[in-house]
C-alpha cells in the first residue's frame, strides 16, 4: 500500500480547525474560564461591598430554671421562664481607609487581567498546535518524496538484474543498487514512524478522541508553495503595538496598578476607621404554666426597640504589624514595577527576534525552493545516467542524498517561515485563530 494509501478518507482538519478544536477542548481553557469567572464573582462582591450595607438578622430561644430576673418586675424570683429574642441589624464602613474603593479597582482590574490570560492561554495553545501540525506535515511529504525514490530504486534494480542476466552489468553493481535500494527502504520506515509520532502529539495538544483517526487536509491549495510574501509593516510600529496590546505585557501593567492600590490601601489601615451600625430588636417571654401574661404579638409589639451607633476605631498599637504590612506592600510594588520593565524588555525583544527570523526564514525558502528545483532536475538526470551505466550506484546515491537534502530543506524552511509570519502577525494584533 502507498504512503497516501494509509490514509483513511475522514473528515480533513485544516489548521485553523486543529487551532479551534484544541482551544475549545483543552483543559487549560477550561481551567483559565473558571479563574474568569471567579474573578468577575470578586468584583460583584467587592461592589456590593462598596455600595451595600452589611445586614444580618438572629433569633434566639431558651430557658431559664431556678433564680432568674423577672422581665416584668425587675425583682428575682424561682420560676422556669421562656424567652424568644429577635434582631436585625445593618452596618456599612463610612471610612476604612478606602480599603473598600480600593478593592472594588483591584477586582475590576483582576476581571481584566482573567481575560487577558484567557487570551495568552489560547495563543500558547495556537501556537503549540501550529507547530505540531507542520511538523506532521513535513513528514508526510518527506514520505512522499522517499517513496518516490524506493520506486524509482526498484524499478533501476530491476532493470539493473536484467542488465546482468545479459552481461551488460556486473554482479556488484547490482548488489550496490539492492543496498541502495535497502537504505531508501529504511529511512522511509524511520519518517513513517517520526510522522506517526508527530500525530500523536499534535492529536494530544488538540485532546483529539484516542479512537479516531486524525486527517490533515492538504496543504498548499491556498498557494503558499508560491513563495514567502512579505508584510510592509515596519519593525518599531509592530514592536509599539505589541508594547501597548500584548496581553502578557498589559497583565504586567494591570499587576503593578494592583499592587499600587494594595500599597495604598495598606496605608490607608494605620487611619482610623468609621463604621455605621442600624438595628431593631424584640423578644416574648413566658412563664411555664402561666397564661396572664400578654399575647406573643402583643408582647413583639410592645419590647421592639431601634438603635443607630457610630462606632470610631482608632489603631494606636498592633505590634507594628500595620507599618510590616505597608513595607511588605510597597517592595510588592516595586516587584511589580520591576516585572512590568522585565516583561516590556521580553516582548520587544521577542517582537524583534520573530521579524528578524520571519525575514531570515523567507529568504532561505527562496533559496531553498531554487535550490530544491536545480537539485531535482539533477536527481532526473542522474537517474537516466544510471540507467544507461554512464555513472556508477555510488555516484548516484550522492546525487541522491542532495536531492533529498534539498527537498527537506525546503519544505522546513517554508514551514518555519510560516510560523514565523504568524507569529509576527499575533504581535501585530492579529490573533492565530484570525489569520
Amino acid at each position: 500500500m502507498t504512503f497516501a494509501g494509509m490514509l483513511e478518507c475522514r473528515a480533513q482538519m485544516t489548521l485553523h480547525d486543529c487551532m479551534a478544536y484544541a482551544v475549545s477542548n483543552s483543559t487549560k481553557m477550561r481551567i483559565q474560564e473558571a479563574d474568569s469567572h471567579d474573578a468577575r464573582l470578586a468584583r460583584r462582591t467587592s461592589l456590593l461591598t462598596l455600595l451595600t450595607p452589611q445586614i444580618s438578622a438572629t433569633s434566639s430561644a431558651y430557658s431559664t430554671f431556678g433564680r432568674n430576673i423577672d422581665p416584668q418586675t425587675n425583682t428575682y424570683f424561682n420560676k422556669t421562664t421562656f424567652y424568644n429574642n429577635y434582631d436585625a441589624s445593618a452596618n456599612i464602613y463610612l471610612f476604612n481607609g478606602f480599603e473598600a474603593v480600593n478593592n472594588y479597582r483591584i477586582s475590576r482590574t483582576g476581571v481584566l487581567i482573567a481575560g487577558s490570560q484567557e487570551k495568552q492561554t489560547e495563543a500558547d495553545i495556537c501556537l503549540a498546535v501550529m507547530q505540531a501540525y507542520y511538523n506532521v506535515l513535513y513528514y508526510k511529504r518527506l514520505a512522499e518524496v522517499q517513496e518516490e525514490q524506493v520506486a524509482a530504486a526498484e524499478q533501476a534494480l530491476a532493470k539493473a538484474r536484467k542488465q546482468e542476466e545479459i552481461g551488460q552489468k556486473g554482479h556488484a553493481d547490482v548488489v550496490q543498487m539492492e543496498a541502495e535500494l535497502a537504505d531508501r527502504q529504511y529511512d522511509r520506515i524511520n519518517t513513517l514512524n517520526e510522522y506517526e509520532q508527530q500525530k500523536l502529539t499534535l492529536a494530544d495538544l488538540m485532546f483529539w478522541p484516542a479512537d479516531e483517526e486524525l486527517v490533515l487536509a492538504e496543504f498548499g491549495a491556498a498557494g503558499s508553495d508560491e513563495g514567502p510574501a512579505l508584510l510592509g509593516d515596519s519593525e518599531e510600529s509592530v514592536v509599539e503595538f505589541a508594547l501597548l496590546n500584548n496581553p502578557a505585557v498589559k497583565i504586567a501593567d494591570w499587576k503593578a496598578q494592583n499592587a499600587k492600590l494594595e500599597f495604598n490601601t495598606a496605608k490607608g489601615q494605620l487611619l482610623p476607621s468609621l463604621r455605621l451600625y442600624a438595628g431593631w430588636n424584640t423578644s416574648y417571654y413566658t412563664y411555664v404554666g402561666q397564661q396572664t401574661l400578654p399575647s406573643f404579638w402583643n408582647q413583639l409589639r410592645g419590647n421592639s426597640g431601634e438603635y443607630v451607633q457610630l462606632s470610631l476605631s482608632i489603631p494606636i498599637w498592633s505590634r507594628l504589624s500595620g507599618q510590616a504590612n505597608v513595607s511588605r506592600k510597597r517592595n510588592a510594588y516595586k516587584r511589580a514595577t520591576a516585572e512590568l520593565d522585565q516583561k516590556r524588555r521580553e516582548v520587544e525583544t521577542e517582537v524583534r527576534k520573530a521579524i528578524q527570523d520571519r525575514d531570515g526564514s523567507a529568504a532561505a525558502w527562496m533559496q531553498a525552493q531554487r535550490k530544491a528545483e536545480v537539485q531535482t532536475e539533477a536527481y532526473h538526470l542522474n537517474l537516466k545516467k544510471l540507467e544507461q551505466g554512464l555513472i556508477s550506484p555510488l555516484e548516484f546515491q550522492t546525487a541522491n542524498n542532495n536531492y533529498l537534502r534539498a527537498q527537506a530543506d525546503e519544505m522546513s524552511s517554508q514551514f518555519k517561515y510560516l510560523i514565523k509570519q504568524a507569529v509576527v502577525k499575533y504581535y501585530n494584533g492579529v490573533d492565530y485563530l484570525d489569520q
